[in-house]
């Protein structure tokens, strides 16, 4: 494994001392930017895994073996490297393990099946050939409802949970009120192989309302590209629609804690409430100004309160 200094071309040091005294690390002399991410010695870092169900998983490993292990699950058309803004951030003493969950990224592309449960029996076979007893476990979106499922039938495996732009599904006391959700699903069921990575869909699905790096979202839209269109129509079909997470919620018992954009244009207002009714205990951070995917926006911040979250005691 590579060092992790080398990875992302930024002094270790002046890193640990922003995490630690809070500071952004354009305010070190070390440093006059943020930290430049080396995509290309990212994508070679990862590895692949066949587990007993015959799927092949790819994932990256970083950070002491000894530390914390904490699971990082992406959402829909994303692969485990979704979540490399966020890396540069997080405290160097936890074993990060970023999953590229199945039908995207290197992971096997099967026909079936893509149901909430399928993804997350994989990562819980993942975490048995890594011999990890018990994680946290951190889900984006798509990712966010695998994670909550590994939490609802694996509780004494879940440390802490953390669900960032998720929903709650349906919910009686959360109207569906003002605020329309994007109607992504229209524009995949009209998908057709190959996949143009800058069509104006592909660059609108990957748009921010803040600015992220242009090479980081090109070499995302390619690679959601290279999944096949009947791959992103049976996630969508089965992943995404008809499940019922308010029935299974309750079954969490690992301390949890809720992250959103408030300019979130997929999961909205309904989405919000009905997670929010369900984990009633659960703590919650709203990013006012930012979108879907927070930990590209403002990975500083979002580290911060991820990292207080995961450092607690609860």
């Amino acid at each position: 494994m590579r060092k992790l200094g080398h990875l992302f071309g930024f002094p270790l040091l002046s890193l640990l001392l922003c995490v630690m005294t809070g500071l952004s690390p354009t305010l070190t002399s070390a440093a006059m930017a943020p930290p430049k991410i080396n995509l290309d010695e990212f994508d070679r870092s990862k590895q692949t895994v066949q587990l007993p169900n015959g799927i092949t998983l790819g994932y990256v490993d970083i950070g002491p073996r000894t530390g914390r292990p904490v699971v990082l699950i992406h959402g829909y058309t994303d692969n485990a490297r979704d979540w490399v803004p966020l890396l540069p951030y997080l405290d160097k003493s936890i074993r990060t393990i970023l999953v590229d969950i199945r039908g995207h990224g290197l992971s096997s592309k099967p026909e079936c099946c893509y149901t909430r449960i399928d993804f997350a029996y994989d990562i819980r076979l993942l975490l048995d050939r890594l011999d990890i007893r018990d994680a946290d476990i951190v889900g984006h979106s798509l990712g966010s409802l695998i994670a909550q499922t590994f939490a609802e039938y694996w509780p004494e495996r879940t440390h802490r949970l953390v669900l960032v732009s998720s929903t709650g599904g349906p919910h009686a006391a959360c109207p569906a009120g003002d605020t329309k959700p994007m109607d992504f699903a229209s524009e995949i069921v009209k998908l057709k192989d190959p996949i143009d990575p800058e069509s104006p869909w592909m660059l609108e699905w990957w748009s921010s309302p803040t600015p992220v790096d242009a090479d980081f979202l090109r070499r995302q839209r390619i690679d959601s590209a290279r999944i096949p269109a009947k791959v992103w129509l049976a996630v969508l079909q089965q992943g995404l629609s008809g499940n019922d997470l308010q029935g299974t919620l309750p079954w969490i018992k690992a301390p949890t804690l809720l992250i959103w954009g408030g300019k979130d244009p997929i999961f909205v207002d309904k989405d919000r409430c009905s997670l929010i009714k369900a984990l009633p205990t659960a703590e919650v951070k709203i990013f006012a100004e930012l979108g879907h995917n927070p930990f590209w926006e403002e990975p500083l911040a979002f580290a911060g309160v991820l990292q207080a979250f995961l450092r607690a005691e609860h």
